[in-house]
């Protein structure tokens, strides 16, 4: 029963029959469609929320409005990976600038990324709110059906995910519900409060589980809503429900870091939340196997054809390095760049980072031929979600870029440090160091193998690219400081390349310092960096302009564009 809700063939057709979509993003009617009567059906509703949640991955096949689909990828590898300092833009110069402009903080209003991100996330908030108006029209879903309100749950899940993400990226946005009819809204209140409501409900009417994979259960709204307390500050509020999901036990670390991102393994105890990725599966081009991530691939190799972008970055190699006792090298990881024949290193770096004669899974070696510009971004390539042979589409432009491999939202590995700096914040440091150890014991299971494969004997003969090294903090936490940058480190360790590293450094309040120390670092070894400053404003990306335009009502814009642009 792997993935087989979420084809964007059916969601195509539900996108069409009850939104719409097009520049104003959420009130245009659709030409040629079912309307909400014809869809007022328990079957209509489930092929509404159906088109919700294919929306999560940010990409519904129009490249009418989504064009070109990369920004709108609900990985956030462009808006929280390769605007921190975990990855670069990668390919070449000049191919994808708008990237490029992000990336060098040259942020502007017109940039089309961002109008594309926005209507994506707003289009996800539409299909939520039209599954929710025909729940309140269907014919056959009366009250004394119990999944009613587990169906609502669900659609409200989604909901506060598409606002969630959109005040990640510009904190003033409009929180829109199915009640809504003039889509010209002020952006001039807080939307968390609303988004906290919706995942509530979600808790209150979400089973534990579900039969089909991937779709949102109490376990995943709790989760999410401690993340939303966490952004916010609110430590407590996090911290129980973090707990709420530790202690239930519906899910555990697996075995092997690299499981997590597998076909076989990728839906089991550690997934919460994630979106669910397919191929071959009756669509033309692959359209359900992570579209918007498609030019992340290696640019080259033999199996792979393009196109080297969301490349890892030096600072990031560099924060692999651990001392004699495998422990990162918190403050000083970056006064030398790795040596491989000298720098033990955490096993995690090559299942991460594609490095130059380390096996690439079950691909051969990584060499120089594996990037596009290597003197203009460096030498490594992304590897995290790189699937294995025959997983890729059948028949599409460079079918290896498009895979079954999951992209993950919110895992199990993610709760716990997140409870982690909850723990620390409040003062509870053996709790928060017993928590880093426990996703520190499992990095030490298993390393990439000479035969490609995954190995459990990190220190294995056969192993000659590297000295594989996890070590546990074995010592008392009593430095609340110390702690909060083991717990930080971890994060961008075990999360690297996930599209958190930029939002992380944010809301901690770091993100200023953290991104121009690595910028004037890096741009000596990345000379197309050098020179290039983080400003306070960029704490926000600015609203794209085409929206404010939109958002006018007799002239004056609804929407007010974020300070400094």
């Amino acid at each position: 029963m792997k993935k087989l809700f979420l084809y964007i063939s059916a969601a195509a057709v539900m996108g069409a029959a009850v939104v719409g979509c097009s520049s104003d993003f959420l009130n245009a009617p659709p030409q040629g469609a079912l309307d909400e009567g014809t869809l007022a059906n328990e079957a209509g509703v489930n092929a509404s929320l159906i088109s919700a949640y294919s929306m999560l991955d940010g990409w519904n096949d129009d490249w009418g409005t989504f064009n070109p689909p990369w920004g709108a990828a609900g990985s956030n590898w462009i808006w929280g990976s390769v605007v921190s300092d975990e990855s670069y833009k990668g390919s070449e110069p000049g191919d994808q600038l708008e990237i490029q402009q992000l990336e060098l903080f040259q942020w502007q209003p017109g940039n089309e990324y961002l109008n594309i991100k926005f209507q994506a996330l707003y289009e996800g908030v539409a299909r939520s709110n039209a599954t929710l108006k025909l729940m309140g029209n269907a014919e056959d879903l009366g009250n004394e059906i119990p999944q009613k309100e587990a169906i609502i749950g669900e659609v409200r899940f989604l909901r506060a995910h598409y606002h969630f993400d959109l005040w990640k990226l510009w904190g003033k946005i409009p929180y829109y519900t199915e009640v809504d009819e003039d889509f010209r809204k002020p952006n001039d209140q807080d939307p968390v409060p609303s988004i906290l409501e919706d995942f509530q409900f979600a808790i209150d009417n979400l089973p534990v589980t579900q039969d089909a994979v991937g779709r949102a259960t109490r376990g995943a709204a709790q989760a999410y809503k401690g993340k939303v307390h966490l952004y916010n500050g609110q430590y407590a509020e996090a911290k129980a429900l973090f707990d709420a999901v530790v202690n239930s036990g519906q899910y555990d670390l697996l075995d092997c870091y690299h499981d997590i991102f597998t076909q076989e393994m990728e839906n089991g105890s550690e997934m919460i939340f994630a979106i669910q990725a397919s191929v071959n599966d009756g669509t033309t081009e692959g359209q359900n196997g992570n579209f918007g991530d498609r030019l992340t691939y290696p640019n080259g190799g033999g199996t792979f054809s393009c196109c080297g972008f969301h490349q890892p970055s030096q600072n990031l190699v560099n924060s692999h390095k651990v001392d004699a006792d495998g422990l990162p090298l918190l403050g000083t990881f970056n006064d030398a760049d790795l040596d491989p024949a000298a720098d033990p290193v955490d096993p995690r770096l090559d299942w991460t980072v594609g490095r130059d004669d380390v096996p690439f899974l079950t691909y051969g070696n990584h060499g120089p031929d594996w990037i596009r510009a290597r003197n203009w971004a460096g030498p490594y390539s992304g590897k995290k979600f790189i699937h294995d042979p025959g997983e890729n589409v059948g028949s599409s432009w460079s079918d290896q870029q498009l895979s079954t491999i999951n992209k993950h939202i919110i895992r199990y590995a993610d709760v716990l440090l997140m409870l982690a700096e909850c723990e620390v914040e409040m003062g509870n440091l053996e709790r928060a160091r017993e928590l880093v150890n426990m996703v520190r014991e499992r990095a030490g299971n298993c390393s990439q193998g000479a035969d490609g494969f995954a190995t459990s004997d990190i220190q294995s003969a056969d192993i000659t690219w590297a000295d594989y090294r996890v070590g546990t903090y074995e010592d008392v936490w009593t430095d609340q400081a110390v702690a909060r940058e083991a717990v930080r480190m971890e994060r961008k360790l075990e999360l690297a390349m996930e599209g958190h590293r930029f939002f992380d450094l944010r809301r901690w309040g770091v993100a200023v310092e953290v991104m121009n120390d690595y910028l004037s670092t890096e741009g000596g070894k990345r000379n197309y960096l050098d020179g290039t400053v983080m400003e306070a404003r960029h704490m926000l990306y600015p609203l794209p302009t085409v929206q404010i335009e939109l958002s006018k009502v007799d002239g004056v814009a609804q929407l007010q564009q974020n300070n400094g642009y």
